[in-house]
């Protein structure tokens, strides 16, 4: 697998992804993603292809404080072949050139799977909560006119 930087015409490609893997939601529409993301550290937004194929991504940014990892995908025919491994290496390696002290990420409580990779890599979970609050709303609520 080859690992680049994210380019304007990955855009559908990344997506599907996304679709794919499960990765979306109503309330955040992924164009606007991309859009924040290329406004930002558009470097630490990667993609993996196999061939001319888009198999894997990762976006990540860093806050001087923390380092962030979003949206890890990789499409499910190349599960199991260390795409998702050596995409996060890379992230990593990404992060500490920048002098990133720590990385966080979050995983649904229900994902088993994701956690187990995680894991996997010596991730562990911090003794934290996460919160969060909406300041731009993506799209209407679910069941809104």
């Amino acid at each position: 697998m080859q690992i680049r930087s994210f380019e304007r015409p990955d855009e559908d490609a990344v997506i599907q992804l996304w679709e794919r893997c499960g990765l979306t939601r109503p309330w955040n529409d992924p164009r606007k993603d991309i859009a924040r993301k290329l406004g930002e550290q558009p470097e630490l937004f990667l993609v993996g292809l196999h061939g001319d194929e888009l198999v894997a991504s990762a976006m990540a940014g860093f806050d001087g404080h923390r380092g962030w990892v979003y949206y890890l995908a990789v499409a499910p025919e190349h599960r199991r072949r260390s795409c998702g491994r050596r995409l996060m290496a890379e992230v990593e390696r990404r992060l500490e050139e920048r002098g990133c002290p720590k990385l966080n990420l979050q995983v649904r409580s229900s994902n088993a799977q994701v956690l187990a990779f995680f894991r996997s890599l010596g991730y562990a979970q911090d003794e934290v909560i996460s919160l969060g609050r909406r300041l731009i709303e993506d799209a209407p609520p679910v069941g809104a006119d």
